[in-house]
C-alpha cells in the first residue's frame, strides 16, 4: 500500500463521513429508559394538559363577580389535589382549594390564602382578584393530539418529564450504534498488569469505551490485538460482522507494524479517506463495509481524544439521528500566545475559566500526542487554524468542550 498521502481538511474530512453516516431504524423505548436518547419520530399528547382547570396557588375558588373587597363568603367545601368538590360552587360561596385541585364549575379564579381573613367556615376578601386570576386553564400547556417534542431532540430530564406529563409512555427512538473497539499494540498491558521492558498501559480502549458511552453508543471493548496480521484480521473480520461501526487504535502510519489499512482492504473495507490535516491525529482513516462505519485511530492517547471529538463523534450523533451532528464550537479568549502550525490546523487541549461574561482559555503545558495525563486536566480543545504564524494572548478563538 503507497505510503504517500495527500492531506484532507477537517470539514473535508467530516462532510465525507457525515455523507455515509445515515441514522439507524427506529425502536419503541419506555420513557423510563428514553434518557439520552434520541427521538425518531414526533411525540404527541394523549391529553389536555392540564385535564381540567386547576388551581395555580393555595387559596379559595371564588366567583369574581363575588369577591369583592369586604365580601364574606361561605366555606362549602374543601378541594385538594386530587379530590375534586363534586358539585359546582354556587353564588355566594367559596370553597377551599390546594395547589393542583380541580377548580370546581362556576368558580372563575382563585384568592389566595393571603388575601383573605379567615373566619370559622367563612371568609372575608380582603383584596378583590379578577376573572382567571390564579386559574391554570385545561389544555393551557398543550391540547391532545398536539406534537410535544419533535424528532431529532435527544432526551433529557425536562423531556422526559414533559413525555410522561402529557401521558406518553413509550416513544420512538434510533436505535444506540453498536460500536466495536480494538486496539491494536504488542507493547500494551492492561492497568494493574507488571510492566515490562518496553512496555505500557493500554488507555485507549477505556477511552474510547467512555467517550462513546457518553456519546450515546453502545460501546464493546474487544481487546488488544498484537502486531500479527492473522490475529488482527480474525478480530477484525468479527468486529466488522457484529457492529454498526468498528473503531480501532494504533496500527494505522506507515510503520512496519502498521497493519490495519492493508489487513481492511483484505476484508473489503473501502478506504474513504486517510491522513487530515490536522494536528494532533494526522494518520487518521475513515472506510465504509456495506453499512458499517470503520474508524482508524492513531496510538497516541491525545490522537484518539482529538480525533474521536472530530470524526467519531459527529458519525455517532448521525447515527443517532441529531439534525446538528458536527459538535458546535464556542467562542472564548486565549490566555497565552499559541504559535500555528505551517500546514495543520491544531487542536491545542485548555482549561478554561470565566472573566465576567468571556471565557477564558489557558492552554496546558505538555502539548505533545502522547501526554494524556496531562490532558487530564483540560476541559477545552482551542481551535488553532494553519498558519506562519502566531495567536496573541487575548485573541478570539473557538473552542470544543471536553
Amino acid at each position: 500500500m503507497s505510503t504517500a498521502t495527500k492531506l484532507i481538511s477537517v470539514g473535508e474530512a467530516q462532510r465525507l463521513v457525515l455523507e455515509r453516516a445515515q441514522r439507524l431504524e427506529a425502536e419503541r423505548v419506555p420513557v423510563e429508559r428514553a434518557a439520552g436518547r434520541v427521538l425518531a419520530e414526533a411525540a404527541s399528547s394523549l391529553v389536555d394538559l392540564p385535564p381540567f382547570p386547576s388551581s395555580a396557588m393555595d387559596g379559595f375558588a371564588v366567583r369574581a363577580e363575588d369577591a369583592g373587597v369586604g365580601a364574606r363568603l361561605a366555606v362549602a367545601a374543601r378541594i385538594a389535589a386530587g379530590s375534586p368538590a363534586g358539585r359546582p360552587l354556587a353564588p355566594g360561596e367559596s370553597m377551599a382549594i390546594s395547589t393542583g385541585g380541580a377548580v370546581p364549575e362556576g368558580a372563575d379564579a382563585v384568592v389566595p390564602l393571603e388575601l383573605v381573613e379567615e373566619a370559622g367556615e367563612s371568609i372575608e376578601i380582603r383584596e378583590a382578584v379578577a376573572g382567571g386570576a390564579n386559574v391554570r386553564e385545561r389544555g393551557s400547556d398543550v391540547r391532545t393530539g398536539d406534537v410535544v417534542l419533535d424528532p431529532g431532540i435527544r432526551l433529557g430530564p425536562a423531556q422526559v418529564g414533559a413525555l410522561a406529563a402529557a401521558g406518553v409512555h413509550e416513544v420512538q427512538c434510533a436505535k444506540r450504534p453498536r460500536v466495536g473497539i480494538l486496539v491494536t499494540g504488542s507493547e500494551l498491558k492492561q492497568p494493574g498488569e507488571e510492566l515490562g521492558p518496553g512496555e505500557i498501559y493500554e488507555s485507549n480502549g477505556v477511552l474510547l469505551a467512555t467517550a462513546l458511552q457518553l456519546a450515546g453508543a453502545v460501546p464493546a471493548q474487544l481487546g488488544v490485538v498484537g502486531d500479527d496480521p492473522v490475529e488482527l484480521e480474525r478480530g477484525m473480520e468479527r468486529a466488522l460482522l457484529g457492529f454498526d461501526m468498528l473503531v480501532t487504535s494504533g496500527g494505522a502510519s506507515v510503520g512496519p507494524h502498521d497493519l490495519v489499512r492493508e489487513t481492511q482492504a483484505g476484508l473489503r473495507v473501502e478506504e474513504i479517506f486517510w491522513g487530515v490535516a490536522v494536528k494532533p491525529g494526522k494518520p487518521v482513516a475513515f472506510g465504509v463495509r456495506r453499512d458499517h462505519l470503520v474508524f482508524n485511530l492513531p496510538g497516541n492517547p491525545v490522537s484518539v481524544l482529538v480525533t474521536f471529538e472530530l470524526f467519531v463523534r459527529p458519525a455517532v450523533n448521525a447515527l443517532l439521528g441529531l439534525p446538528e451532528p458536527v459538535p458546535a464550537f464556542r467562542p472564548g479568549l486565549l490566555e497565552a500566545t499559541v504559535r500555528q502550525n505551517a500546514e495543520r490546523e491544531q487542536f491545542i487541549r485548555a482549561r478554561t475559566r470565566r472573566d465576567g461574561d468571556e471565557v477564558v482559555l489557558e492552554p496546558i503545558a505538555g502539548q505533545e500526542s502522547h501526554m494524556i495525563a496531562r490532558a487530564g486536566r483540560a476541559d477545552a480543545l482551542i481551535e488553532v487554524e494553519a498558519g506562519g504564524g502566531e495567536l496573541s494572548a487575548g485573541s478570539s478563538v473557538r473552542y470544543l468542550p471536553i
